[in-house]
């Protein structure tokens, strides 16, 4: 699958807001989501290890509020930012769906791109 350009690298704030994205997941209507962390862009499948809810609590709102885990609104359930491993909460020793991001330069400057793979990937029209 060709890569999906998903923001111009700047767009994304170390433990900001995240970008969305509509995707396929296993046949099925799913969410992906971008944030930065560490200086490192991260993108994982919008679905909480815990139960199957998006996690975000306003769109795009991912971290909690010292900026340092991804926190699932409904339950609490808190994540590592760079692995998607649950370090806290109800989904102790479960972890994020990963996305692979690629981040390059570009003729128009530095951009995040997802890449897709056979069970996730992008809504196509």
């Amino acid at each position: 699958m060709e890569p999906v350009r998903i923001c111009a690298s700047e767009e994304l704030i170390d433990g900001g807001a995240g970008l969305r994205r509509a995707a396929k997941y296993a046949g099925g209507d799913a969410v992906v989501f971008f944030v930065r962390y560490g200086g490192h862009a991260y993108g994982y499948l919008n679905r909480c290890a815990h139960v199957p809810m998006e996690l975000d609590w306003v769109e795009g709102q991912f971290f909690e509020s010292s900026g340092l885990y991804l926190m699932c609104a409904t339950h609490g359930a808190i994540y590592a930012p760079d692995t998607g491993k649950c370090v806290g909460g109800p989904c102790r020793g479960g972890r994020l769906r990963p996305v692979q991001v690629d981040e390059r330069d570009t003729p128009d400057g530095r951009a995040v791109f997802w890449l897709p793979d056979d069970d996730l990937g992008p809504v196509t029209p």
